[in-house]
């Protein structure tokens, strides 16, 4: 079990601090000094002018830090408090969490395509034209017209068809002696119905891009899963780390402590006549350099927390972010036995790497069903049904070009009312076809993309190949590394008891000062080698685990490119 408690780590703060205030109360005495000796430096000012704040800014924070309390909030963090925070909080999940709504609203973006469009037009224009011959209706003919016009275009999905619908109107007013109707109304209702036959019926430029958008989607469903266990993996190992770096920083004090007492114990000897005072020399060199390993354990502690705290806040107004962070799970150490063919037909299910490569496949058979369909000639077939309808004043002559001998009133409703009745109707239907001489660029293009195909269909297999061997080597190295922490703890104890047999020795002067320092070396050295291989069955464990999920990088297959209508 690994426990350590943070008196540890503040002890060490303040044995820090209190030397650093030594030091600075040093500087000012051989200031004064120096003052008394010297008395003032050329400017004019004394020395022991010098204030409190031209003193280092660790020195002065320090020196606070004495004369108030302890304001730094410790925070107990369980494992799956910190997991929960990261689901909450990691702005890298959230990031990912806004790639599903952009597709969502690119895919709004094409199927709006096949929504109606609807169009109107309205004018009024006035003309006055010269006679050029006897026929153009007088001397000099003025006209007045104008228009309204409304259409509708609706594109049909199924089919890839294309409905439009007209109505216009127009109204014109004119000196021509040769007009029937003065004023006259003419309207006309035109529907227009064009079908792909072969290039465009079952599937279209559109209609493909749609199906891609929507295969993307799924993507960046997988994308945020994979990001949400990958950041789930992340915050486990910072968490281990961590624990880790608690623990370390607990044996190294353990290392420092032993090492102080070996200076005492020698001191007492030499006082005693029992040593020789060269041989306190060495193990105060064994205690300094244990102060060294012991600064870096808490560098290393320091960064630690700061790694899980990137993991598990939204940003530096985040409470935890100036807590103290204080790890209370412990390690798992029994672990059954690993089925490693179920781990692999695991990753083989679930993996989304593989989910990933899976749907781009469909999308490369999407573009090459696009690409098959842009080879075929275009056939369509048009049908066209139109209405009309004249209304309006009729002039009755008794000869062309003569003075009108009657009226017969009438209106806009006339030209209405012939289109409702049908009485004048046209209809036409008709084939359109075009088809390239010789190879075209889309039948080229479809055989690239059969290779193509294929070559991505190898890429798939060597993607679940690539994802056994990961998930086989993992599981072995837990295994491995089970057996590591195994001899790493009997190296330990064995460890503790050759320094227990050194320092027996060195008190009945059968050992020396060497040889007890080396014990003391070889005990923290194994007592720091069983820590990293508990961190790193941790670390293995969730490497194990993260394998069967998801995978570090976005792998993939090629995509084969579309081609356009």
């Amino acid at each position: 079990m690994i426990a350590v408690t943070v008196a540890v780590r503040k002890e060490m703060i303040v044995v820090g601090l209190i030397t650093s205030a030594v030091g600075l109360i040093l500087l000012v005495g051989l200031a004064q000094d120096a003052q008394a000796q010297i008395g003032k430096e050329p400017g004019g000012i004394a020395i022991r002018d010098i204030t409190v704040a031209g003193t280092p800014k660790l020195v002065r924070e320090g020196l606070e830090f004495l004369a108030q309390p302890d304001e730094v909030r410790r925070f107990d963090l369980t494992l799956d408090e910190a997991i929960q925070r990261a689901l909450n909080r990691n702005l890298d999940i959230a990031v990912e969490r806004i790639n599903p709504q952009v597709f969502d609203l690119t895919l709004a973006q094409q199927e709006a395509f096949y929504r109606p469009t609807f169009g109107f037009n309205a004018d009024s224009t006035s003309r006055t034209n010269p006679s050029s011959t006897q026929l153009d209706g007088g001397r000099i003919t003025e006209t007045d017209a104008s228009n309204f016009d409304v259409n509708l275009n609706q594109p049909v999905k199924w089919g890839g068809g294309a409905l439009d619908v007209g109505f216009d109107n127009n109204r014109q007013s004119t000196t021509n002696f040769f007009s029937s109707f003065n004023p006259g109304y003419r309207s006309v209702f035109t529907s227009r119905y064009t079908q792909p036959l072969l290039r465009g019926f079952r599937v279209d430029n559109n209609r493909t891009q749609i199906q891609v958008t929507r295969i993307n989607r799924d993507i960046s469903d997988i994308d945020l899963r994979q990001t949400i266990l990958n950041t789930v993996a992340d915050v486990e190992n910072a968490y281990w780390e961590l624990l880790y770096s608690v623990a370390s920083l607990a044996v190294q004090q353990q290392a420092l402590d032993l090492a102080e007492q070996l200076v005492r114990d020698n001191r007492a000897r030499v006082e005693i006549g029992t040593l020789a005072p060269i041989e306190v020399v060495q193990s105060q060199a064994e205690a300094a350099a244990r102060r060294q390993t012991l600064a870096q354990a808490q560098q290393t502690l320091r960064t630690a927390e700061l790694a899980l705290k990137r993991l598990i806040v939204g940003g530096t107004q985040d409470d935890l972010w100036t807590a103290e962070l204080s790890p209370i799970d412990q390690p798992r150490l029994s672990q059954p036995p690993i089925d490693i063919p179920s781990a692999v037909n695991n990753a083989l299910d679930q993996r989304t790497d593989l989910d990933r490569a899976r749907r781009q496949q469909d999308i490369n058979q999407l573009n090459v069903r696009s690409l098959r369909n842009s080879s075929l000639p275009t056939l369509d077939l048009v049908g066209t049904f139109q209405l009309q309808g004249q209304g309006g004043d009729l002039l009755v002559r008794d000869f062309l070009g003569g003075k009108a001998e009657r009226i017969v009133p009438g209106g806009y409703e006339d030209a209405l009312n012939q289109i409702v009745d049908a009485d004048f109707p046209i209809w036409a239907v008709g084939l359109q076809m075009t088809y390239p001489i010789g190879t075209s660029p889309e039948e080229a293009a479809l055989e690239r993309a059969h290779l193509q195909v294929r070559q991505t269909e190898a890429e798939l297999r060597q993607l679940e190949l690539s994802v056994a061997t990961e998930v086989t080597n993992a599981a072995l190295q837990v295994e491995s590394i089970s057996e590591r922490i195994d001899a790493a703890k009997i190296s330990r104890e064995l460890a503790e008891e050759q320094l227990n047999a050194e320092e027996s020795k060195l008190q009945v002067g059968l050992s020396t000062n060497f040889f007890v320092v080396q014990s003391q070396r070889d005990l923290a050295t194994a007592r720091d080698a069983e820590l990293r291989a508990i961190l790193d069955y941790q670390k293995a464990l969730v490497e194990l685990e993260r394998l069967q999920q998801t995978s570090l990088s976005r792998t993939g297959i090629s995509i084969v490119g579309g081609g356009g209508e």
